[in-house]
């Protein structure tokens, strides 16, 4: 048993020797390629390969950031969105226009924001993930390409000084051209194989980023579509819902008015209409009049719609018409005025 540990530890110590004197030996050499007293082998086109790769993985690094920060913006937007739907869940009262339809929207505006994320997940974040989990391998090996470089010009060298010394050790020489043969084998065939591989690696970025921003743009659009959908929905149910409470305050008017009548009710009931009029309208919008022949509106407002004195003196979209409340108390139809037709409501 001692023997046997010793002799691990043996190992052991012989691997960390080794390591060493590999690592003094790259030192040595780089230094004197440094101070030109060693030629160094260069290969300009695998340097530019590994500059290519170098801004390659940099341009996919920044582009992995970028798709992940625009995805945790995703979910902080679908967060304030939900709680913005669950507020008005929450107001909105059972006997209201549309409250079935308004639960129902806000569920599925929050399944939507959910397949827009997971989408976004499966089709360009994984894939470039998948993409990028290469890099960490290659770069390691262009590392180790550059430190067996070393080693061969260390070894070439090394050989080329024994075989010009005067006095020859030909038991050295033949070990240091076996280990010249050996450092070279290894060398070219780490190069041979990056040579291969970063040229097939660079134009897949191509690929990788028409998947990205395709996939992106795609979903993007159905979500967006989608989302308009919902968001039209809620404007109709709102619109729905004002309609109600116009329509609950008619009748509220409506029973205000069977009650038994003042005086001065009694003699507006049955009311002689002014020249020209075609119909009544109610306003449904504010309107600051601009001119002075222009009818100032406030929502509620029932006005009754007049004709034209002159028609070519009718704008498209626009109106002449009385207050009705004035038409009943003065009779006047000087108070006449136009006004915007989209304002109002033909009743």
């Amino acid at each position: 048993m001692a023997e046997t540990g010793n002799s691990g530890k043996g190992v052991t110590a012989g691997k960390l020797a080794i390591t060493v004197q590999k690592r003094l030996s790259r030192a040595q050499e780089k230094v004197l390629q440094k101070l030109g007293k060693a030629d160094e082998t260069r290969d300009v086109i695998f340097e530019e390969m590994v500059a290519n790769f170098n801004k390659q993985m940099g341009e996919g690094t920044k582009l992995q950031k970028d798709l992940k920060a625009y995805m945790t913006a995703v979910k902080t937007l679908h967060e304030a969105s939900r709680r913005l739907q669950d507020c008005l869940a929450e107001m909105y009262e059972p006997e209201w226009f549309g409250k079935e339809e308004m639960d129902a929207m806000v569920e599925d505006t929050d399944t939507l924001w959910l397949d827009f994320h997971q989408n976004i997940t499966d089709s360009s974040m994984l894939s470039l993930d998948s993409y990028l989990t290469q890099f960490p391998d290659i770069k390691a090996r262009i590392a180790k390409r550059d430190r067996k470089m070393v080693d061969f010009d260390s070894a070439r060298h090394h050989f080329a000084s024994l075989q010009k010394g005067k006095k020859k050790d030909e038991a050295k020489i033949a070990k240091a051209e076996e280990e010249l043969g050996r450092s070279q084998k290894i060398f070219e065939e780490l190069n041979v194989e990056l040579q291969d591989q970063l040229p097939v690696l660079w134009d897949s970025r191509v690929g990788i980023y028409v998947n990205t921003f395709q996939s992106l743009a795609g979903h993007q659009e159905k979500f967006h579509k989608e989302m308009s959908k919902l968001s039209q929905n809620l404007n109709d149910i709102m619109t729905k819902l004002e309609e109600q409470r116009q329509l609950n305050d008619e009748a509220n008017h409506s029973n205000a008015a069977s009650s038994p009548p003042t005086v001065s009710e009694s003699n507006s009931s049955d009311y002689k209409l002014p020249p020209g009029f075609l119909y009544k309208v109610k306003a449904i919008h504010e309107y600051a009049a601009t001119d002075g022949d222009e009818l100032e509106l406030n929502v509620g407002d029932i006005v009754l719609v007049l004709a034209f004195d002159t028609p070519d003196e009718q704008d498209d979209g626009w109106l002449m018409g009385v207050q009705e409340s004035l038409w009943i108390r003065n009779k006047d139809i000087s108070s006449k005025g136009v006004f915007p037709e989209n304002f109002t409501q033909k009743l």
